[in-house]
C-alpha cells in the first residue's frame, strides 16, 4: 500500500493562489485513481477533484474552475492548485489514492470509497 504525504498547506489570503501537494511513496503509475478532498470544521468531508488514469480530471460543483489537478509520474507527485482563494477554502485538506483497480465512476464522483490510500491531512487557512 502507499503512503501519501502532503506538504504543509500554510496560511493565505482571500484572492491568492496556493498549491498543494501530495508524494507517494511509491510509483503513481499504477494507482488508477488518485484525488483530493477536504473537511472544514463541523462539515462533512467533500471530493474536491479527482484524476483517473486515461481520463481528465474531475471536480466538485463548487470548483467553478478555480481548482486545478494535476500529477507529475517522474516525481510521484498530485498536485491541487487553488486559485483566487475564499473564505470557505480553509479546511484540512487531503489527498488519496486508489489501487490498481478502481471503479470509474466512482473515482470520477470521488466517492471515498474508491480510494485505498489516504494522506494525514494539512490545513489551509484563508485570512481576509
Amino acid at each position: 500500500q502507499v503512503v501519501l504525504v502532503e506538504s504543509k498547506g500554510g496560511e493565505a489570503q482571500v484572492g491568492e493562489s496556493l498549491t498543494l501537494s501530495c508524494s507517494a511513496s511509491k510509483s503513481i503509475v499504477g494507482l488508477t485513481c488518485m484525488g483530493w478532498f477536504r473537511q472544514a470544521p463541523g462539515k462533512e468531508r467533500e471530493g474536491v477533484a479527482s484524476i483517473i488514469n486515461g481520463g481528465g480530471p474531475s471536480y466538485f460543483d463548487s470548483a467553478k474552475g478555480r481548482f486545478t489537478i494535476s500529477k507529475d509520474k517522474r516525481k510521484n507527485t498530485l498536485y491541487l492548485q487553488i486559485d483566487d482563494l475564499k473564505p470557505e477554502d480553509a479546511a484540512v485538506y487531503y489527498c488519496a489514492a486508489s489501487g490498481a483497480s478502481v471503479v470509474t465512476r466512482a473515482c470520477k464522483e470521488r466517492q471515498a470509497s474508491a480510494f485505498r490510500s489516504w494522506g494525514q491531512g494539512t490545513q489551509v487557512t484563508v485570512s481576509s
